[in-house]
């Protein structure tokens, strides 16, 4: 079926903290609509990390066909991608879809992605100031905080502000921005919908999938990422799986301790999501929760908003 076939929506959304099966249901929408699935999330991008990141590349293949997706798979451990790189990937993907007739599914729990393109950000491209990196390489991260929040006292991307090389680039950005890109296109109807559970379910799943992928081979993943070339600090960058198994691989950490930090880690990391978007939903962007990630809720929202 094609519930949204001749609707004025250009965009459907699907967001939500980790661990909600944000996949499964635009898997099941993109199907609905035939349409493909363009990912909004800052570490999938990344190949050779696949179970860290949650990529969950089997859901995409449903008995009867396969979905296309997009923005995963597309950069090496070493490259660095930023809201500007996002932005850049997604603009000719959404294009192309519309082009062809398809109503785009963007779906990931990165929200400064999400509201960038939402919100039609203007950025500018900031080449590497290696003068500046060597000044700030002298810094405590404390100070590297205090100077990106004076630059840039609305800084939203919290992990910008935890981790210290993330923190060294959005300062050089906020120093040398320039002249900002229009975006080529203006997003005009979107539907965003945010997949929703109670709070003591979510803890749940949280700690069941971390189970699953330390069974999956998640610590063999980022040894094998070491082995590679990959150093210690360079796993920092990742985020919370890579950052404590790292610490486990380079005992640092015990394999309880290890699971027991991530575990709580991943617990506040999912919080801090929701604090996101809830800011998204101040600056304007409606979001429709839909409770357990129902699909046919979600499929009712699209065709009550899709009508001429």
């Amino acid at each position: 079926m094609t519930p949204i076939q001749n609707s004025s929506i250009d965009l459907v959304v699907v967001l939500g903290p980790t661990a909600t099966g944000k996949t499964q249901l635009a898997v099941q929408i993109a199907d609905a609509i035939d349409s493909e699935i363009i990912s909004a999330d800052s570490r999938q991008v990344y190949r050779k990390m696949d179970i860290g990141t949650g990529k969950d590349l089997s859901e995409y293949k449903l008995p009867h066909r396969f979905i296309p997706f997009h923005l995963i798979d597309i950069l090496d451990p070493q490259q660095d991608h930023s809201v500007f790189d996002f932005q850049r990937n997604f603009y000719p993907k959404y294009q192309s879809m519309l082009n062809e007739g398809k109503c785009p599914v963007l779906c990931g729990g990165t929200g400064l992605y999400i509201e960038s393109v939402l919100l039609g950000f203007k950025l500018c491209p900031v080449p590497p100031d290696e003068s500046l990196r060597a000044e700030l390489s002298t810094c405590t991260i404390e100070d590297l905080r205090e100077k990106l929040l004076t630059l840039k006292p609305e800084h939203h991307n919290t992990s910008d502000l935890i981790h210290r090389k993330r923190l060294i680039r959005a300062i050089e950005i906020a120093v040398h921005s320039g002249v900002e890109l229009e975006p080529p296109v203006t997003i005009q109807n979107p539907v965003v919908l945010g997949v929703t559970y109670p709070r003591d379910e979510v803890k749940k799943r949280i700690t069941s999938r971390l189970k699953h992928r330390l069974e999956l081979g998640m610590i063999e993943e980022v040894r094998s990422l070491l082995d590679s070339g990959i150093t210690f600090e360079r796993l920092n960058y990742f985020g919370l799986e890579y950052r404590f198994i790292g610490q486990h691989l380079a005992g640092k950490l015990s394999w309880n301790d290890m699971f027991q930090k991530l575990n709580t880690a991943i617990h506040q990391f999912s919080k801090r999501q929701m604090t996101f978007f809830r800011h998204m939903e101040k600056r304007g962007i409606v979001i429709h929760w839909i409770p357990y990630g129902n699909f046919e809720t979600a499929i009712e929202l699209i065709n009550a908003r899709g009508k001429p």
